[in-house]
């Protein structure tokens, strides 16, 4: 269903009337959850969105988003869970197994025919025709699509797994994962030894050449349109296949960690916040809100390659993790208002900060991508110029150039000065004045002028004859040639709007122009902020995008261009609306 890209229809925060009628729903639709866990899933006062959106076939999708993050969706008055929401409940839906080279076809549109499954030792998990189901990979108990049951567990034994067994409507990589963070699958153990791991038992051999046979099959792509219908797992003359591949690799690598998800995170969220205190954080910037601490500091200490999420450690919050380091009397903490915290005091000579050992750092992290490879960022070299317009072309002719000539400031000056020079314009009784001739009238003195004024100082003169120019700018990227064009170059525009709810959004246009693609940087703010991010045409802008955060992130958006990137100041307007410290967002 989420294939391909869908079109969104609205999106707006959810009533707290319907936020109590979706926690029933869900209460009803998935009755294994808990009331603590319903509570957890759909919070009582954390952001919560509906999104009304059109499926690329035109369905009515009604999208619930956390955070960052859909959890669930709703088609045809049906609820069902995303995979970001089935990575924290795993056992919510019954769940069948696959092979990896399966799943491939499965993110192309096609639906899980039978002869896919792996049949685990205890056997088949019991569902009835119609039943909402997850699927996982050999390897990993974390679901990777959703589907709906085509027939009975009775009847798939009975039909010998032939046919097709789950119609998909969502996989881990489709368009509604890339909606959300695009964090990938959590490692969870499988409870019971995957048919991958015990050695000692064998495949059906008829089973084996029908999952060989998938390496083959859906090709093309799922296009009802045309009438063609792709299956996983239908037969076709098999290719040949080593006897070591017939045992896939699961899809996260790390399965047999003995270190659960939430302690790897816990360690990860100290790691970041340790080398922030040591690396990032000074004293001069303190009191520093635990916020910015987190979005301006933290994150950026992450590894390449990992997301921090406190979500997912043993804290769940910040102001958990942070009354524990205070504790451990690394840092002392205050609520210098209502309802905001602010780090007042550091310990730099905590054993903890100063044995920590710092990675190197990696340029990829503030990288753009180029033609399709990521490479770092390096902000352009930006010279204002003049160009010759017709009505002094007469001007600039002696020395060589003509209409449409552009020149450097220092290079106007040079051939007004000479030109004054060489034509005896200098007043002989004052150096300071310059006489002006019939061309230099024609090019600088207004109509009322023309017979008034005789002589100007040489800053007026020049001044005059500068304004009188058209504007333009080159723009030299690093290992590029020069680029003029004319006019002004439009600075990175950065404005606040309000949206429904009294909610702020942050808007920044004008990235192109130096370099920088849009998309990267939404996702980078979508990490520093925490807050969801998107990316929009530009209004009364021609092939141009801009990036919308939700609430008040100049100070986060002014950081990142002027610390990180390196722009230049005088190129960024807007970032006087950052909010004022301990001021609500």
């Amino acid at each position: 269903m989420f294939t391909k890209a869908f079109r969104v229809k609205s999106n707006t925060a959810i009533k707290g009337s319907d936020r109590r009628k979706l926690r029933a729903d869900v209460t009803a639709a998935f009755p294994a959850l808990g009331t603590d866990q319903v509570s957890e899933l759909i919070p009582g006062k954390e952001e919560l969105n509906i999104v009304k959106l059109y499926a690329h076939k035109g369905e009515a999708v009604t999208m619930y988003v956390s955070g960052d993050n859909p959890i669930l969706f709703e088609l045809e008055k049906n609820l069902y869970p995303t995979v970001y929401t089935l990575w924290s409940y795993p056992d919510l839906l019954p769940t069948f197994t696959t092979w990896p080279l399966v799943f491939e076809k499965l993110v192309g549109g096609a639906d899980l025919m039978l002869p896919g499954l792996v049949v685990p030792p205890a056997g088949l998990p019991q569902v009835q025709k119609g039943d909402l189901c997850a699927i996982a990979l050999v390897g990993n108990r974390a679901p990777v699509a959703i589907g709906v049951a085509a027939m009975s567990t009775a009847e798939m034994l009975t039909s010998g797994l032939k046919g097709r067994g789950f119609s998909v409507l969502h996989t881990f990589q489709d368009h509604l994962w890339r909606s959300g963070d695009k964090s990938s699958p959590p490692s969870i153990v499988p409870l019971v030894p995957d048919p991958a791991d015990l050695k000692e038992e064998k495949v059906d051999p008829t089973l084996q050449g029908e999952l060989r046979a998938l390496a083959l099959e859906g090709e093309e792509e799922k296009e009802e349109e045309d009438g063609e219908v792709q299956q996983a797992g239908e037969e076709k003359s098999p290719p040949e296949v080593s006897e070591d591949s017939s045992s896939p690799r699961p899809l996260s690598q790390d399965c047999t960690d003995s270190k659960s998800l939430q302690e790897q995170m816990d360690e990860l969220l100290e790691q970041c916040f340790l080398q922030a205190l040591k690396c990032r954080v000074r004293k001069a910037d303190l009191p520093l809100l635990s916020s910015t601490l987190l979005g301006s500091h933290m994150f950026s200490c992450c590894p390449e390659g990992r997301q921090l999420d406190i979500k997912k450690s043993s804290y769940k919050k910040l102001s958990k993790f942070l009354q524990h380091m205070q504790q451990e009397q690394i840092v002392q903490v205050k609520e210098l208002s209502k309802g905001v915290e602010s780090i007042v005091a550091v310990d730099w000579k905590h054993p903890r900060i100063s044995s920590l050992v710092v990675p190197e750092p990696s340029s990829s992290s503030l990288a753009v991508p180029e033609g399709g490879t990521e490479q770092p960022y390096h902000p352009p070299d930006i010279k204002p110029l003049y160009c010759v317009p017709a009505s002094m072309a007469l001007l600039f002719q002696a020395s060589g150039h003509k209409k449409g000539s552009a020149l450097e400031g220092g290079e106007v000056r040079a051939i007004i000065i000479d030109y004054a020079k060489k034509n005896d314009l200098v007043d002989a009784n004052n150096k300071n004045l310059v006489k002006l001739d019939p061309i230099l009238s024609d090019c600088i003195l207004e109509k009322n002028e023309q017979h008034t004024v005789m002589m100007l100082p040489w800053d007026s003169l020049l001044s005059r004859c500068l304004e009188k120019l058209q504007p333009a700018y080159q723009v030299t990227f690093p290992g590029q040639e020069p680029v003029v064009k004319k006019g002004k170059i439009c600075p990175i525009d950065i404005t606040l709007a309000q949206r429904a709810y009294n909610k702020k959004v942050t808007v920044v246009r004008n990235l192109e122009a130096y370099g920088l693609d849009p998309c990267s940087v939404a996702a980078i703010l979508q990490q520093r902020c925490q807050a969801s991010t998107t990316v929009t045409p530009a209004p009364g802008a021609k092939d141009s995008l801009q990036v919308q955060i939700q609430g008040n992130q100049v100070h986060h958006l002014g950081r990142l261009l002027l610390e990180e990137y390196r722009l230049p100041r005088k190129h960024i307007q807007g970032l006087e609306k950052a909010p004022k410290p301990g001021k609500k967002k």
